[in-house]
């Protein structure tokens, strides 16, 4: 079977050989993600004030400098200005963005969703009018899908395009909502309705008729420009229609696809940004005579928060490896094959966007959690990072969208003969039990795959094609999917790692790859059992494994952490 097509984790066995990982990323990629650390420190952190302050000037500048690093052009074909680097070396400079989230957004709506939409469905005259444009920064980009009545809904968009009598033009009419850089953009990629039905994406520059609304009053993400958009006369060229007329749902969901690849780095590069900090105070506070580190539920905390940095970076790292994998081998110029081969990952990209934005979350939360009535300050850097996180469980689809696509998108690849769920009982199902050196783990992984098939078996058989008004059964499939994902990369990851370096360096990944898998066994099994009561069709058994002693490694991780003072795997 060929490992690169999305959703095959839960069908075949993949080897540690076979994943990337972040211990795989080279010289060359921690260059262009150094390059865009020291530009964080030097250059955006020092502003972070005036960013705050909404200075959009500051901002419009501080993107210039990026692009004069390169920064912005890192995703852009060679021929139009860029440098058409490989999607690990974008998402390494999307972590590094992390560390002041609000410029972050600027920047990485730019160069993601702002740009892509050119990049992948632009022709040769409109790539060669924007992309060098965008790729330096003297002009920013943004995306414009959402409306007042149609969120998650995208294809519910009110705004309509009226071709003029003369043939010359559309006349765009209606507004967008949330917008990121809706500020200080210069061109924007507008969806709209032609004739409206047609629904079609435009290239849209500023002077053709958008008016940007006030400045939106945020919960977090403060320092970015948000704004609504409103469209009365905007008069667009017919040679600035995006794609096809009425195609516009293959620009807007193959693009949110790759945003949400892209934010998982970025998620954990904040979740790791804010774990350090605990780290740092917990070490320096002190109540009943020792530093709060000491105490055993902080060192939980702690532990915890350093497991989902070190599970997220596998599961993201793995898929960005599969994409780069699966690009190299196509032609690089054919922006159809380069979509079809994102967009069978919409899986994985799925599973990504909900299990780091929702891990990000936890870690944000104890982060405060730990600073106590000081997380609550704004004096002190906790707060802002949980109001900026918050919003990742919402923006790029959100997160109860994803679950739904997750499920389905297995489903439609079953029925479709892709994905061999019917004909999954044999090797998978009846698999023996390991006893190698993460056995613990690969037994739970086994039993999680052999659920999650079971599970999705007996609803298909149940609701067939009513599946999607099912939207509790679907969550619990995609939970379970999700944390099948999550034990495999893990592993696989760590067992990477013990072929390098033998098992005896290796000692903390291995507890935070059995702690995590320990976990989410029993996260399953309550899943799976919810799913049993809901359905005729019984599925097996899910106690499938023998608690381990989780206090005691999580111990051994929170040691570790105080002991270098900074998360570091």
């Amino acid at each position: 079977m060929n490992l690169n097509k999305g959703g095959k984790f839960l069908f075949e066995e993949t080897s540690s050989a076979q994943v990337f990982t972040r211990e795989d990323i080279s010289k060359a990629q921690q260059m262009v993600g150094a390059v865009a650390e020291e530009f964080m420190r030097r250059e955006v952190l020092t502003r972070a004030e005036q960013i705050y302050g909404k200075e959009w000037d500051v901002t419009r500048g501080l993107l210039l400098k990026a692009g004069d690093l390169d920064l912005l052009r890192l995703d852009i074909p060679e021929n139009y200005g860029g440098l058409g680097l490989d999607k690990v070396s974008s998402a390494y400079v999307g972590e590094q963005i992390s560390l002041l989230p609000s410029f972050g957004a600027s920047l990485g709506a730019h160069t993601t969703i702002g740009t892509l939409p050119l990049v992948y469905f632009g022709n040769e005259a409109q790539r060669e009018k924007y992309l060098p444009k965008l790729a330096t920064g003297e002009w920013v980009a943004a995306y414009c899908l959402t409306e007042p009545d149609s969120g998650s809904d995208a294809m519910a968009a009110k705004t309509t395009a009226t071709l003029a009598a003369d043939g010359k033009y559309y006349t765009l009419r209606g507004r967008k909502m949330w917008i990121t850089n809706g500020g200080i953009a210069d061109v924007f990629t507008i969806f709209a309705k032609v004739d409206g039905e047609k629904f079609t994406a435009f290239i849209v520059e500023r002077e053709m008729g958008v008016i940007s609304e006030r400045e939106e009053k945020k919960l977090g993400l403060d320092g970015s420009s948000t704004t609504a958009l409103t469209l009365e006369d905007c008069r667009v060229p017919v040679e600035n229609v995006l794609g096809e007329i009425g195609k516009g749902h293959v620009v807007a969901f193959n693009i949110l696809n790759l945003g949400r690849l892209k934010l998982g780095s970025r998620n954990l590069g904040q979740a790791k940004v804010s774990l350090n900090n605990a780290i740092n105070y917990a070490k320096d506070r002190h109540q009943f005579g020792r530093a709060i580190a000491s105490f055993g539920l902080i060192k939980h905390k702690l532990a915890e928060m350093a497991i989902r940095c070190y599970v997220g970076d596998a599961m993201v790292w793995r898929t960005l490896g599969m994409v780069d994998e699966t690009l190299a081998a196509i032609d690089q110029n054919d922006s159809l094959q380069i979509l079809k081969a994102i967009e069978q990952y919409a899986v994985e990209c799925s599973i990504i966007k909900v299990w780091t934005s929702e891990s990000l979350a936890l870690v944000v939360d104890e982060t405060v959690q730990i600073y106590g009535g000081y997380g609550y300050s704004q004096e002190f850097p906790a707060e802002r990072a949980y109001r900026d996180a918050r919003i990742t469980r919402i923006y790029e689809g959100t997160n109860e969208i994803n679950r739904v696509i997750i499920p389905t998108r297995l489903l439609k690849s079953a029925a479709k003969g892709d994905l061999p769920l019917h004909q999954a009982s044999s090797e998978l199902l009846n698999a023996d039990e390991s006893n190698d050196d993460l056995g613990f783990v690969r037994n739970i992984l086994t039993a999680g795959k052999r659920t999650a098939i079971i599970a999705l078996q007996a609803a298909a058989t149940e609701f067939g094609d009513k599946i999607n008004e099912e939207q509790e059964i679907l969550g619990l499939l995609a939970d379970i999917t999700i944390d099948v994902y999550a034990i495999e990369s893990a592993m696989l990851r760590t067992e990477k790692l013990m072929g390098k370096r033998g098992a005896e360096n290796c000692e903390i990944q291995i507890a935070m790859t059995m702690t995590y898998a320990n976990d989410a066994a029993e996260r399953i099994a309550q899943n799976a059992r919810t799913l049993n009561a809901a359905l005729s069709a019984p599925i097996p058994d899910t106690n499938f494994h023998q608690a381990i002693n989780t206090i005691a490694l999580r111990r051994q991780i929170a040691a570790s952490l105080l002991e270098a003072g900074k998360y570091m795997w």
